[in-house]
């Protein structure tokens, strides 16, 4: 489901440039939850943005679900995060005037998705993400937990092939976290997604098939539990 090939990617030139990727290669099958650790500054989020089209690689290939990433131009990428990614990060980017649902039926709206399907996808996700009975709230009156799964209910809207996570529990405490976690672990199962999620908690790394970790922007495999 995806391929990374010979990735580099440097920022600067000469002497002073840093190489946030160094000949990175792994491959991911359909339906699995792949754990990217390592310390800050060690390339995880710069791996991340490559493989979701956000950023270019100097060298290299990535390919999701039979599409070339890295030959695509604007309108590709852009078809590409509509049709084949979503994304998650630490900051919820949640629409503060929008209710729950409205915020997940978002990618829908743009997808020109008929109301009545529409409406049923996001019972149905955000039944998935334990909220359905917080359908007409708005972010401000979720707490911070909740509303991680609501840009995770956002992101799955639109069926994607790949969900791209980049440390999604970075502003919740301990235990809330992990019940994030086990929620992706559930959408890998029920929905069939592949997960690419970035964390620096070693506990979080239990519920992931495979562990990526990465050091100075070279990725090592590790077994997973």
């Amino acid at each position: 489901m995806l391929s990374v090939r010979g990735v580099h990617r440097r920022f600067g030139e000469g002497p002073a440039a840093v190489h946030a990727l160094r000949d990175v290669s792994f491959d991911v099958g359909t339906g699995t939850m792949v754990a990217l650790v390592g310390r800050s500054g060690s390339g995880k989020t710069t791996l991340l943005n490559v493989v979701g089209g956000l950023d270019s690689p100097d060298d290299g290939t990535v390919v999701v679900d039979g599409t070339e990433v890295t030959s695509l131009d604007d309108d590709g990428l852009s078809r590409l995060r509509r049709e084949k990614v979503a994304y998650v990060f630490q900051t919820f980017g949640l629409i503060p005037v929008l209710s729950a649902a409205e915020n997940v039926g978002i990618p829908l709206r743009l997808a020109r998705v008929p109301a009545a399907e529409r409406e049923r996808r996001v019972a149905t996700l955000l039944d998935l993400v334990g909220l359905a009975g917080h359908a007409e709230q708005r972010p401000d009156e979720l707490s911070g937990g909740q509303q991680q799964r609501v840009a995770i209910a956002r992101a799955l809207a639109a069926s994607p092939k790949l969900l791209i996570a980049d440390e999604p529990t970075g502003q919740l405490d301990a235990e809330t976290g992990l019940a994030v976690m086990a929620l992706l672990r559930g959408v890998v199962e029920s929905e069939r997604v592949t997960v690419l999620v970035s964390t620096h908690d070693p506990v979080m790394m239990a519920l992931a098939d495979r562990v990526l970790r990465m050091h100075d922007g070279r990725v090592d495999e590790q077994a997973g539990s």
